[in-house]
């Protein structure tokens, strides 16, 4: 099955087809350094480290972009309110960003630009517009006319002629049409500058991107991406102003992550229900925050709770206390069991094998339609449904079987590498879980290992009455134990 992308601008699923057989160039609109990033940035970023991972797993050479808004009227203002440089909230917060990055384990970019880097490009560009006609300087400022681009507002699909007739143009306004928007700005006294045609000043928000992605991906390449706000005004702005200075189509496939609701609201600073990453990750750890993110396919809004994100690590334990069985009964050595010639695999075990030979092609083709992860997700619960079951009602497996477990243990690591999951020791992250857990009973999991082993010598004495009652006992402070061939595990529930 072919990659199949929904493309914002088509509106429709359309087949990937690179502009250069063999490579992919992806373009992500970066954050404004001046504060913490949110957890809007944290699926954002997720959910295009997924696709990127996916795109070289595929065999593309694929060159990642993803700038740095280093120059802006937030940052500038957080400047000024502290009373230090510009660069000084820029460096710090760009630090804080990678270090928010790295904890959920995204893969580095091949690019990450500053746009301060590239002011020459922006002014060049500008002129470009200029000369073309489609911009104009105005007092220092220099705008794009949008009436002079008659495809502005292809990508989100909105009427110009409705848009003016909702604005206003204020008394004493640079600009010749309300929805005209900067590309180079007029410094006022006090903020950074840098010198142009047309004065001192700085870029517009918009022109950086078409800059930098210009720069390292040329003037047409394959995905660019963001969140849905990114849509108007700073894509169709990025369209615009692109095409009309390079004269050909700027992106080939536009992609766009839905929004993150907090219980079931709109997140917003102003609405009080707004969380940064740091925040969320002193309650749960990382890859149960990407896990939740994955959950939900990347286009659809996805709704934040601590009782989701509570899901989310009940999912992922799921599948760790899989792998930590499969672990427990390959052999510690590197070299896995093979399959002897006078072997055959037992009709139970035939069954494991037809489930469990094809789930690396039911994931990708999960994948393959427009990156659905929540259904990658799903093929992997029905895989762990299937080795449960396959361990609850066999003893201890032959080698065939063994040597089936340890493919499909690494069919897990494999899709893993994709999801950036699973990257921990299933035994000591299920440990982990179990310690942060167990801060909200009563008992330390040291006194609930000598309850499951007094229980393991009432039954094996046959006092059944006693194991029923410790069962019992822990059952109602929250804790299920889980028995199998291999012994007894517990859980918090």
């Amino acid at each position: 099955m072919a990659l199949r992308v929904y493309n914002t601008l088509s509106g429709e699923k359309e087949v990937f087809v690179p502009l250069i057989p063999g490579r992919a160039g992806l373009y992500v609109c970066g954050v404004t350094v001046y504060d913490f990033c949110h957890i809007g940035h944290a699926r954002a970023n997720v959910v295009f480290d997924v696709i990127y991972r996916y795109l070289r797993y595929t065999g593309y050479n694929v060159t990642y972009v993803r700038n740095y808004t280093d120059i802006d009227d937030k940052i500038i203002n957080r400047a000024n309110q502290e009373g230090v440089d510009y660069r000084t909230i820029s460096d710090r917060y760009i630090q804080a960003f990678d270090e928010d990055m790295e904890r959920l384990g995204l893969a580095k970019p091949t690019v990450e630009p500053k746009a301060t880097d590239h002011i020459g490009g922006i002014i060049a560009i500008i002129e470009n517009l200029i000369s073309k006609g489609y911009a104009y300087e105005s007092e220092g400022d220099v705008y794009y006319a949008v009436e002079t681009f008659p495809d502005y507002l292809k990508l989100s699909k909105r009427n110009l002629d409705e848009m003016k007739a909702g604005a206003r143009v204020e008394v004493g306004d640079k600009k010749r049409h309300p929805m005209d928007f900067a590309l180079w700005k007029d410094s006022k006294p006090g903020e950074p500058w840098w010198q142009s045609p047309w004065g001192k000043g700085r870029p517009g928000w918009h022109i950086e991107c078409s800059a930098m992605s210009m720069k390292f991906l040329g003037a047409t390449f394959d995905f660019h991406g963001g969140g849905k706000d990114l849509i108007f005004p700073h894509h169709e702005n990025e369209i615009a102003q692109s095409e009309a200075a390079n004269g050909c189509q700027f992106v080939r496939y536009w992609l766009h992550n839905g929004f993150v609701n907090i219980n079931s609201e709109k997140m917003s600073k102003s609405l009080g229900n707004f969380f940064t990453i740091r925040q969320v990750l002193e309650k749960f750890d990382p890859e149960t925050l990407r896990f939740f993110i994955l959950s939900a396919h990347y286009r659809s809004p996805i709704d934040f709770s601590d009782q989701n994100l509570d899901e989310a690590r009940t999912g992922l334990e799921r599948i760790y206390s899989c792998l930590a069985a499969l672990d427990e009964l390959l052999p510690g050595n590197p070299e896995t069991p093979g399959l002897r010639a006078s072997e055959s695999l037992t009709e139970v075990g035939m069954e494991l094998q037809e489930r469990l030979e094809n789930l690396i092609p039911r994931f990708s083709e999960a994948m393959d339609d427009d990156f659905n992860t929540a259904q990658g997700l799903g093929v992997l619960f029905d895989a762990v449904r299937t080795i449960n079951r396959f361990l609850a009602e066999t003893g201890k497996p032959s080698p065939a079987v063994l040597s089936l477990i340890a493919r499909t243990r690494q069919s897990f690591a494999e899709i893993g590498q994709v999801l950036g999951l699973f990257n921990s020791r299933p035994s000591a992250w299920l440990e982990q879980i179990k310690g942060s857990k167990a801060d909200r009973i009563d008992l330390s999991p040291a006194e609930i290992e000598g309850l499951i082993a007094e229980r393991a010598e009432a039954r094996k004495s046959k006092d059944f009455k006693r194991s029923d009652e410790i069962r019992d006992m822990l059952l109602e402070k929250g804790i299920q134990l889980l028995d199998s061939p291999q012994g007894t595990t517990w859980n918090i529930r």
